[in-house]
């Protein structure tokens, strides 16, 4: 049966349904192979770089591949963009980061995958808000806003024994906002320092 699956129908059925990243479920539904052969297939089409292994278990096409952003959401849930890299996409601070750096109530994970590195960092349940969805390429992902960024990143580096945050665009961030984001990580250490960085 496996060997039925030819390239041009198997990428063609992918795509029709907009399987963006896909696994092996994917497979055995869309073709009605077992979970072995499923798995056979997607060996066989990755050692011939057919298609691209984002994770154990998780793959892309090459020609098609969805943002960065997108990929981030997927390879590790639940989580969302934040830190460094959300604040940068915001315009809070002015580097460009190029890691993709995201906010889970999950182990800590790091990945590097397509040439790119997404890191994970883990935060309280009850702090895990301030976030929405925003789209890039027709995709949907979630991302901090900029005030729960700015909290996200002094409290993890706080965490670290790091120096808060002191080159930003104070104008980016809503300081009632952020101190509301603040209270929910219930460490007066972390208020402190929101308070006195913003006006």
């Amino acid at each position: 049966m496996v060997k039925l699956v030819n390239q041009t129908i198997f990428a063609a059925k992918i795509k029709d349904k907009k399987l963006y990243i896909f696994n092996s479920n994917n497979i055995c539904s869309l073709f009605g192979v077992s979970a072995i052969a499923a798995s056979a297939l997607l060996h066989r089409y990755k050692k011939q770089g057919f298609i691209l292994q984002l994770k154990r278990g998780s793959y892309v096409f090459p020609d098609v591949l969805p943002p960065d952003v997108y990929i981030a959401n997927k390879l590790y849930s639940p989580s969302y963009i934040s830190l460094e890299f959300a604040l940068s996409y915001h315009g809070v601070i002015p580097e460009t980061v190029y890691e993709i750096t995201s906010v889970t109530t999950k182990a800590t994970r790091r990945f590097e995958t397509l040439g790119k590195i997404f890191s994970y960092r883990t935060i309280k349940k009850a702090a895990y808000t301030g976030y929405g969805a925003e789209k890039q390429a027709g995709l949907s992902f979630y991302i901090a806003d900029a005030e729960k960024a700015f909290v996200d990143t002094n409290y993890l580096r706080l965490m670290n024994k790091q120096k808060p945050i002191s080159r930003f665009n104070k104008e980016k961030i809503d300081s009632k906002k952020a101190l509301r984001y603040a209270e929910l990580f219930s460490n007066n250490k972390l208020l402190s320092i929101i308070k006195t960085t913003l006006p």
